[in-house]
């Protein structure tokens, strides 16, 4: 017992003493100072250097006004790459691409996909049922157009939605997914390094990795809720694997900003196709066979609204000035959420099944709990000015580097008597 009570005065004491980063983030928190933001898993905060990065981009359109793409083309793409490709360990900064959203890799990718034999073959595609909602719709979607065939692993036991994976698998999705992996012959796999909808974080990239490796197989990695928030290392799968994520979360540079690591050599002529991904065979005609970079630009799309790297560009200044490195921020993020568990068992106060549960050694930047009284919570927490998000049962806690312990206690005094 008096052993984890010192374990509770050293935490207090760490919390007392984390540093804070409000100053960084002013003009989002100056906007409304009561709210309390605790949706940075849905919509981040930027950071006040991210103001004059919006207001250049502008500036350099009203001087340059076309001539703008040469200083896009040769600056502020290049330098968004290198800050990627730094922050994921990815070697070569090139195989990077940038488009508005994820969705338009999503469907890049599909147009890639081979179908095999006869012209009624489907394209078959392996995924969970944790993906977001942006691939959980398009790939229903392409069931019901008869377009592909879809096997979907449950996240969570006893929910299975797919095939038969064997009751010898046990209930880890890991090894699950593995299992199904290893077990069919499919066009496309796609999975999420940490789910949506409950932050749990996959942690078998390198093992799926290797099983699809010798196969034709496009494996692509929803890095979305990983990305700027757990320290990632993709150096072992970058000549395999897709990974795909952007600047809306914790990257802190809001729309906008996605981008896709393209493994060199693989799926060399999407289908679906903009003009960026030739921009050096722009006077290309007649019946020559249409050009693609040899780069990650093979799958870029057509004109797009460039100034989310411009923000994204002057954060990942701003973080290198300040010596924040992702572990820091994930470090002080965990912090919180424990503080915040803590706080809730020491008052009593019930919100729900916390999924994955408290024995999971890691987890994304929120806290999901699971109950019926979810989004009925979540509007009474909006009426006391406390910003949350649900998903249909779920109710999701995300923190972020704007917030302090002061913060949570403030969160845990508000929610008392819910």
């Amino acid at each position: 017992m008096l052993g984890a009570r010192l374990q509770k005065q050293d935490a207090s004491k760490k919390q007392r003493n984390m540093k804070s980063y409000k100053q960084l983030f002013s003009r989002f928190l100056q906007s409304n100072p009561n709210r309390l933001h605790f949706a940075a898993h849905s919509h981040h905060f930027w950071p006040d250097c991210s103001f004059d990065a919006h207001a250049q981009a502008w500036l350099d359109a009203a001087t340059k006004v076309d001539d703008k793409w040469g200083t896009i083309f040769s600056d502020v793409l290049p330098e968004a790459q290198g800050h990627v490709a730094r922050q994921l360990g990815l070697p070569d900064p090139s195989t990077i691409v940038f488009a508005p959203n994820t969705h338009e890799f999503v469907v890049r990718l599909f147009s890639c996909l081979p179908v095999q034999g006869s012209p009624s073959a489907k394209p078959r595609i392996l995924c969970s049922d944790g993906e977001f909602h942006s691939f959980h719709r398009q790939r229903r979607r392409w069931q019901e157009a008869g377009l592909a065939e879809v096997e979907v692993i449950a996240v969570e036991p006893g929910e299975s939605v797919g095939a038969d994976v064997g009751p010898d698998v046990g209930p880890d999705v890991g090894a699950r997914f593995l299992h199904a992996a290893r077990a069919g012959q499919h066009d496309m796999v796609f999975l999420s390094h940490v789910f949506f909808n409950s932050g749990y974080v996959v942690d078998i990239l390198e093992e799926l990795c290797d099983l699809l490796r010798e196969r034709s197989t496009l494996l692509v990695i929803d890095g979305y809720h990983a990305f700027m928030a757990l320290p990632t290392n993709l150096s072992a799968i970058a000549d395999k694997a897709f990974y795909i994520a952007g600047g809306y979360k914790y990257a802190m540079a809001g729309e906008g900003a996605c981008f896709m690591h393209c493994p060199p050599g693989i799926a060399k002529s999407p289908v679906n196709t903009g003009w960026f991904a030739g921009f050096g065979a722009l006077e290309q005609s007649g019946d020559v066979p249409v050009a693609y970079a040899d780069d990650g630009m093979r799958f870029a799309g057509a004109t797009f609204d460039v100034s989310g790297l411009y923000r994204f560009n002057a954060v990942q200044r701003m973080l290198a000035a300040e010596g924040l490195e992702i572990r820091t921020i994930h470090e002080h993020v965990r912090s919180l959420q424990s503080q915040f568990l803590a706080g809730l068992n020491t008052r009593g106060i019930e919100l729900g099944t916390l999924v994955p549960g408290p024995e999971q050694a890691d987890r994304g930047h929120f806290l999901t709990f699971v109950s019926t009284r979810a989004p009925e919570l979540c509007a009474e927490l909006a009426r006391r000015e406390v910003a949350t998000d649900v998903r249909g049962d779920r109710l999701r806690f995300g923190f972020a580097i704007y917030q302090d312990p002061e913060d949570v206690e403030q969160l845990l005094q508000r929610l008392q008597g819910l």
